[in-house]
């Protein structure tokens, strides 16, 4: 899953992606609200955390603008504001959720699990097809519970076709949500990867619908083209 952190301290903004990629998040990143509201206008973030005191334009102008033209993205609030007015304009510009700082980080990211969920149609943190399943807040995945060993970028991979469980998704869509805007990107690298998660998954799940790309579906349902 590929987000987006826009806060201005640089100690915290630094400390935010860490705390992201650890969790195995691609993460980009943006110091101001100019240059992050252009990177939600023209990148496809499964999230966003947004602070609202940013310099050169504040986060509730750049959240409005979001909505007003039809960005839908989960948006987590992060700010050391804590008057109740400016928690219900945060939430009536389009905010998903609120985190006043200081904070601590595994909240944030419990948090933000939940919005993915949410954005996904899924009730838990985990994620299961067939015998294969994977807890987002752990970082695991099991198949018929025994435990499989994954990159990150497999991981990712296969945590971002789950999130689409039932869906086809292309390899472009892939290479937008699975690296950052600095990654050197190569739709070609996608299939090495499918090609790995099934050999280490050893069953059926991933596949392949030719010329549109890849879907997650329980073995027994596995009826797709391909």
């Amino acid at each position: 899953m590929r987000l987006l952190v826009i806060e201005d301290d640089p100690d915290l903004n630094r400390q935010l992606v860490a705390a992201l990629e650890a969790a195995g998040y691609a993460v980009d990143r943006a110091f101001d609200g100019e240059e992050g509201q252009f990177l939600g206008d023209t990148e496809p973030y499964d999230a966003i955390v947004l602070d609202l005191g940013l310099p050169k334009r504040d986060g509730i102008s750049v959240l409005e603008a979001w909505r007003r033209a039809g960005r839908t993205m989960p948006v987590l609030i992060l700010t050391a504001r804590d008057r109740w007015s400016e928690k219900v304009q945060g939430f009536d510009a389009g905010a998903d959720d609120y985190v006043p700082k200081p904070f601590h980080m595994e909240e944030l990211l419990a948090r933000l699990r939940a919005l993915l969920r949410r954005a996904a149609g899924q009730a838990t943190s985990e994620f299961t097809c067939g015998p294969v399943r994977l807890d987002a807040r752990a970082g695991r995945v099991t198949v018929t519970g025994a435990p499989v060993r994954l990159t990150s970028h497999e991981y990712r991979l296969l945590a971002y076709l789950m999130h689409q469980q039932g869906r086809v998704v292309s390899r472009a869509e892939i290479v937008e949500h699975l690296y950052d805007q600095d990654f050197d990107r190569d739709s070609n690298t996608i299939e090495v990867f499918v090609g790995r998660l099934r050999k280490k998954l050893g069953v059926e799940v991933i596949q392949t619908v030719r010329g549109l790309g890849y879907m997650v579906t329980a073995p027994a349902a596995a009826g797709a083209p391909g």
